[in-house]
């Protein structure tokens, strides 16, 4: 079952989420983005290393010998 909007939110709005590169309202042909650019955007910050998934260290593997 669907969740009603909140009362006195503005219809046609609830649930609306936001581009997490520029803030717009997010479209339903670039989801979550609000455009192609701010998808490539986050694209190139994924290839260039400015995102990062934290992860466990790695072993130092000359320690062990």
């Amino acid at each position: 079952m669907p969740s009603e909007p909140p009362k006195g939110a503005a219809p046609g709005k609830a649930g609306v989420k936001k581009c997490p590169i520029c803030g717009k309202p997010a479209t339903d042909a670039s989801k979550p983005f609000c455009s192609e650019r701010c998808r490539d955007v986050d694209l190139n910050r994924w290839l260039s290393g400015s995102y990062v998934v934290p992860g466990r260290p790695e072993a130092d593997e000359d320690a062990d010998q």
